[in-house]
């Protein structure tokens, strides 16, 4: 592979890696959103509907987003040291400079594994689809691959410019990288590390968001659409004309695709099979990050603006509650109990 291209380190005492102040062992199913605005992850037990613990990150600023492991034992979040909470789209060199770091968690509890810094700021951390690799991209084009225990860096791969968000087709055959900056996707296999192909999207790209219908759904902020993908062909197979910047996008248990609408306080609900709107769901103010439970009939909305979480059924479209969480909350992920 590749060496990463990146700056020398910088020149005085370096940063203090961030830690976080775990919480009592987790034993319900949870929901764990971080919130950028207080450097901190709330907590909260989907059964009742209430926080149940917040999990504290120390000499952090803006942690961004949450993955788990596939046994759910550990999960990683990702700390831009940037507030992307405004959008993606207009981030120059300066904020690309920004040093970024990852933090590998005790699912059960939040206590930290290990964490590093990276010498640029990055968008989100994922385990590989076998766990033997963390991947998270660099904002200067580079993906790195990390070791799943030490965090150490294996090697990198040349992706396109600004890359954002690192998704897994469900396959496991593909990783996606959203290249916010070229306007592309570029899609790479993890065993290889090689870039098969560079898909042409919209304006720019966040996250190649995957379905489990095989399609992976890829939010362009500046033109207000979203690109389909076929995660087998490799091609564009349906353009979403939204009318509004997206923000995260689902693939829903309803078979229908699950878009946050930001600027409107709700979720925008599409037809997976045509550029049609077909409902909506009422959500936040910054309506942004967009999660299902285990089984599929319950989802989560981070407001980013209201400081909340809404509690929606999939069936009914109908909001359950409203959580208060931390400050501007975006990334989610659900674990059930152990």
């Amino acid at each position: 592979m590749a060496s990463c291209g990146t700056s020398a380190p910088v020149q005085g005492r370096p940063d203090p890696v961030p830690t976080t102040q775990g919480i009592d062992t987790i034993t319900y199913d949870a929901l764990f959103v971080v919130n950028g605005g207080d450097n901190s992850i709330s907590v909260i037990d989907t059964e009742s509907l209430r926080v149940a613990g917040t999990i504290q990150i120390h000499d952090a600023a803006f942690p961004h987003h949450v993955y788990l492991s596939s046994d759910g034992s550990k999960m990683l979040v990702a700390v831009p040291g940037s507030d992307l909470s405004g959008g993606h789209a207009g981030h120059s060199d300066m904020d690309m400079s920004t040093p970024g770091a990852v933090l590998l968690l005790d699912a059960s509890n939040g206590a930290t594994i290990k964490s590093r810094r990276l010498p640029v700021m990055n968008h989100n951390a994922i385990f590989s689809p076998n766990g033997l690799e963390i991947w998270t991209a660099q904002y200067n084009g580079f993906a790195l691959v990390l070791d799943p225990d030490t965090l150490e860096q294996k090697g990198s791969i040349r992706v396109g410019n600004g890359p954002s968000e690192i998704t897994f087709s469900v396959d496991g055959n593909y990783a996606f990288v959203a290249n916010t900056q070229s306007s592309s996707v570029s899609v790479v296999d993890p065993n290889t590390k090689a870039v098969v192909n560079t898909i042409a999207v919209g304006n720019s790209p966040v996250g190649a968001w995957q379905g489990s219908n095989g399609i992976a759904y890829v939010d362009n902020e500046v033109d207000g659409t979203i690109s389909a993908i076929d995660t087998r062909l490799l091609q564009i197979v349906q353009i979403y004309h939204l009318g509004f910047t997206p923000g995260m996008v689902g693939y829903g248990p309803d078979g229908n695709v699950w878009v946050a609408d930001s600027y409107n306080a709700k979720v925008a609900i599409r037809s997976a099979d045509s550029d049609t709107q077909i409902a909506v769901a009422a959500a936040g103010a910054g309506a942004h990050g967009v999660a299902f439970n285990g089984d599929r009939k319950t989802a989560y909305v981070s407001n980013q603006d209201a400081n909340t979480v809404s509690v929606i059924d999939v069936a009914s479209r109908q909001t359950l509650a409203t959580i208060p969480v931390g400050l501007k909350p975006n990334g989610m992920a659900w674990r059930k109990k152990k």
